[in-house]
């Protein structure tokens, strides 16, 4: 017995679980939805989400639209009378009346441990907390911010030189085979679910613009977690001679030097020392405002450092 599917979702860690359900005869994918194209790029071209690529080259059905509240979402989402919705990293709240389109009601794909970082960014968070591990978490939604009943986790290893982009990409991967475990089970009466802990849950809020800018009054090792978490997008940043520079790469360095925080205490091959609280962070790859990335000890060799010079 087929199933059929709405899927939704708009990020590049959505596409694997798309592609994994389209994989499977017994799942039909019935309707995507995505977000619209957004200017992106210093000419601000019209560029398609990650998953309106991916559905267009699956061939399956395809709505851009700005959420499923109302308009276009809402009535295609209601047209294609699925058996079932999946959300992967989609960043809307879905209501009740949304929830209740489907037989077997609204799955989704979190990328952490539930009921541990709740949230938008979850896995952002679990790095700059220095958690050892992540995961993965299938559950069944209710209308509140991944709050909904367990039905199946998988534990993943954060690594040492693990950022959010490889992080994520792996979570995303092993959590589209957990999800079509999950979803191949629902005609034979489904997983059992397991209720949240809600006494061990923490947040993990949208990273705000405010929030990206490193304070270099922190230890190194808070600083360089930091700059994992944010890394590749949206990227932890600092300012040098009035612009912004985004950090994409850093590690600790124990050697301490004279100077505030945020003072540049050197340069070579191995990149640029940076000044934090009790020890320093050598930064490895940047990207100076309007240029890509490049290596730091590039950057530096350009830059021609004056003494006492700071970042921050």
């Amino acid at each position: 017995m087929s199933l059929r599917i709405a899927f939704l979702g708009n990020d590049p860690w959505s596409v694997p679980a798309l592609e994994a359900i389209v994989g499977e005869p017994d799942l039909v994918v019935g309707l995507v939805v995505t977000n619209p194209p957004k200017a992106a790029g210093r000419g601000g071209a019209l560029t398609p989400t990650a998953v309106a690529v991916a559905a267009r080259r699956l061939g399956v059905p395809l709505v851009e639209a700005t959420g499923v509240r109302d308009g276009a979402g809402a009535a295609a989402l209601t047209a294609a009378r699925p058996d079932v919705l999946v959300v992967v990293a989609y960043g809307e709240l879905l209501m009740n009346e949304t929830l209740a389109l489907a037989r077997h009601g609204a799955i989704n794909l979190h990328f952490s441990l539930l009921p541990r970082w709740r949230g938008a960014s979850p896995v952002q968070r679990a790095i700059a907390a220095g958690d050892d591990v992540s995961g993965v978490t299938v559950m069944r939604m209710d209308a509140g911010l991944d709050t909904g009943p367990i039905l199946n986790q998988l534990e993943e290893q954060i690594r040492p030189d693990d950022d959010a982009g490889s992080l994520g990409m792996r979570l995303a991967k092993n959590g589209a085979l957990l999800l079509v475990g999950v979803l191949r089970m629902l005609p034979a009466g489904g997983v059992p679910p397991r209720a949240q802990d809600d006494r061990a849950a923490t947040m993990a809020p949208r990273i705000g613009p405010g929030e990206r800018v490193i304070d270099w009054t922190e230890s190194p090792e808070a600083i360089v977690r930091w700059v994992r978490a944010l890394s590749p997008r949206p990227a932890a940043t600092t300012t040098f001679r009035g612009q912004a520079l985004k950090v994409l790469a850093a590690a600790v360095d124990h050697q301490d030097s004279a100077g505030p925080p945020g003072t540049i205490v050197g340069a070579g091959e191995r990149g640029v020392l940076v000044r934090a609280s009790g020890g320093g962070v050598r930064l490895v790859a940047v990207a100076p405002s309007g240029r890509k990335r490049m290596d730091a000890a590039a950057w530096a060799r350009g830059a021609r450092f004056v003494a006492g010079e700071r970042l921050g």
